[in-house]
């Protein structure tokens, strides 16, 4: 009996380890660390959950500083994407980088039919967005885009009940999206260094958090592009932003009526990443990641429960796409909706500068 019951226990374990270790570590390659969302993929590095084989960056004194911070050896480090690509292959390259630079890393990966991920939004203008376009296009290599509320449950599940017309017909959609401002939350000046920068950046918080908004509206509608955008952009802080607005109010039209309102500033009180969706059958809010309440008619607020199905990272959803399990399609990484992101961003700006209502 005791045998038996050693032999079964063992199994167990064989099964449990296969379980755990069974699927190897998403390979990935670093293309820039300026931007500070890198410091959440070299966490996962330190916690041996993601397997990096190659860094390209050309400033020594940062990668000194992010190899001291996150023990990483010399022979991963490269000065540049081009020189990286030529010694090693990865599942996918990931960009840290500035936004005007994503289309090199698309001229340098998508020929070698490497996918990649990059840090939000997809291109500074729409003309960068459609040579990325024509890149992946031609040859058949996916450009991801990465947002942090597309791992939110609260937006996942929203966009279930919509997909379910539990919300009726939608009316208005709402996004608030932004902080206190880079500079005052901390950001390195690194990243400060381009985020600040409308050459770099594209803008400021219009482009910074202006894209949150417009990237799930885009989905909501199920890739549909409004008809009109008409934006106003401040500077409430122009001494410590003077080269860029910190403050920016873009509405957008559909042709069903509805309307999205997207508020994104480097000037609010807090941080705040929400999303509001309001229909027939009543409101629906997205307060943060985990928490979704739905207001009736007349009646408090009631939360509702999150089932937990959903991928909760960049890099697991990677590994779907690449396993073949998932198809991006029109999803919030897609390229398809993020062309949609850019060219409501350029509208904006443009709406912005000129001071009237830009008809797409």
């Amino acid at each position: 009996m005791m045998r038996l019951l050693f032999k079964a226990t063992l199994v167990i374990l064989l099964l449990t380890q296969k379980i755990s270790f069974g699927q190897e570590m998403l390979k990935v390659a670093i293309a820039g660390l300026s931007h500070d969302h890198v410091h959440l993929l070299l966490n996962l590095y330190e916690q041996k959950k993601v397997d990096i084989v190659g860094i390209a960056e050309s400033d020594p004194q940062l990668v000194q500083r992010m190899q001291t911070r996150y023990h990483i050896p010399d022979h991963l480090i490269f000065e540049n994407l081009s020189h990286l690509l030529e010694r090693v292959k990865p599942a996918v390259v990931l960009a840290y980088n500035p936004t005007d630079e994503h289309v090199q890393v698309a001229e340098l990966c998508m020929p070698l039919k490497i996918p990649v991920m990059a840090e939000k939004p997809l291109a500074i203008n729409k003309k960068q967005a459609k040579r990325i376009a024509e890149l992946a296009n031609e040859h058949h290599t996916l450009f991801l885009t990465n947002y942090e509320t597309t791992w939110y449950k609260s937006n996942q599940h929203l966009k279930r009940l919509v997909d379910e017309k539990a919300t009726g017909t939608i009316t208005k959609m709402m996004v608030k999206d932004g902080h206190q401002g880079p500079r005052e939350i901390g950001c390195s000046e690194d990243f400060l260094r381009w985020l600040t920068d409308p050459a770099k950046n594209g803008g400021g918080a219009l482009m910074d958090f202006g894209c949150y908004g417009a990237n799930l509206m885009t989905w909501l509608k199920k890739g549909e592009r409004p008809k009109a955008v008409t934006a106003i952009t401040k500077q409430l802080k122009p001494d410590i932003y003077s080269k860029v607005e910190d403050d920016a109010t873009i509405v957008l039209e559909y042709q069903d009526g509805s309307t999205g309102v997207i508020q994104a500033s480097w000037s609010w009180p807090y941080s705040v990443k929400d999303l509001q969706v309001f229909g027939a059958e009543g409101q629906w809010h997205a307060v943060d990641d985990t928490t979704l309440l739905k207001y009736p008619a007349h009646q408090k607020p009631s939360k509702i429960q999150l089932p937990d199905n959903y991928y909760e990272n960049h890099l697991a959803y990677l590994q779907a796409i690449l396993n073949g399990k998932l198809q991006s399609d029109d999803d919030l990484s897609s390229l398809s909706n993020n062309l949609i992101v850019v060219e409501i961003l350029e509208a904006a700006k443009k709406s912005a500068a000129e001071g009237k209502r830009i008809l797409l």
